[in-house]
């Protein structure tokens, strides 16, 4: 038998991977906090590379916690630093809620490629494990991934 691939080589549980995640990205958080005043690309390359680092991660049973994480894991930490210091995100005069949808609309870019190669990375695990499935299911015990063929 082969070594696995980077693409099947993910064990972790969604739960920890969100738990992981979670903490990466309040260290990227403080990290760029400590470098500059406001949010720069810093944060949005971090964060990009630790979801796709959470997608390579977990175990193909637990995909849907690590699909919908980017999205509200930006929102948790843009809402921890906009109640911290609106300025971090926005105006520094902007109220909390204010400061949250700036901070959303300022890390689109971040956002939007993030989710991307999360979903992206997702889908090649997939397939590479339905190619696969026998191996699969040899080492784990379970049944092999089906293929739905239309016809």
């Amino acid at each position: 038998m082969s070594a696995p691939t980077l693409w099947e080589e993910g064990q972790l549980s969604g739960s920890r991977v969100v738990r992981l995640a979670v903490l990466a990205g309040l260290l990227v958080l403080a990290v760029d906090l400590l470098l500059g005043p406001e949010l720069s690309l810093l944060f949005d390359l971090g964060f990009v590379a630790l979801c796709v680092a959470a997608a390579l991660a977990v175990r193909p049973s637990d995909f849907f916690p690590v699909a919908v994480l980017p999205p509200l894991l930006l929102l948790g930490l843009v809402l921890l630093a906009a109640v911290f210091e609106p300025g971090w995100v926005a105006l520094p005069e902007d109220t909390v809620v204010q400061a949250v949808v700036s901070g959303l609309a300022h890390r689109a870019g971040g956002l939007a490629a993030a989710y991307a190669l999360v979903l992206a990375v997702l889908v090649v695990r997939m397939r590479v494990r339905a190619r696969h499935g026998e191996r699969y299911a040899k080492r784990s015990g379970s049944p092999a991934p089906t293929r739905v063929t239309s016809g």
